[in-house]
């Protein structure tokens, strides 16, 4: 079989190259952990599905206390929350030196549509 198109064998394999959390200099096999905080199971579902696809590991939370129990045992890179606690979340962060340093991404109508979430959660993880 012959290819019409030389160019095309010559293109980057992009199967090959990270997506979604990964970034170039991570350590084969590395997703940044996610915690997903949402006292809603259909928009934490939708969340986690979403960051799972783009191969981010997640951590699904349902309230403050299970929240700041990851935190401690688990370490995440980031915290995505839709609580309607979520002032005590930020609170008992704050408390705590070791959680207060891991950015939070708070979901709001405005950054809904999936393109938007992820790239807040690139754009938080790249201050990082």
């Amino acid at each position: 079989m012959t290819d019409e198109h030389p160019e095309r064998r010559a293109a980057r394999d992009r199967r090959t190259s990270p997506r979604g959390g990964r970034r170039p200099a991570d350590p084969k096999g590395y997703s940044p952990l996610v915690l997903v905080a949402d006292n809603d199971a259909g928009n934490g579902a939708r969340c986690v599905a979403i960051l799972s696809k783009l191969r981010f590991a997640v951590a699904p939370v349902h309230s403050v206390e299970e929240a700041v129990r990851v935190m401690r045992a688990l370490r995440p890179n980031l915290i995505v929350a839709r609580l309607t606690d979520e002032p005590e979340l930020r609170r008992e962060m704050a408390a705590d030196p070791s959680l207060g340093e891991i950015p939070m991404v708070t979901l709001t109508a405005a950054n809904d549509a999936p393109e938007v979430l992820v790239e807040e959660i690139r754009a938080a993880l790249r201050r990082r």
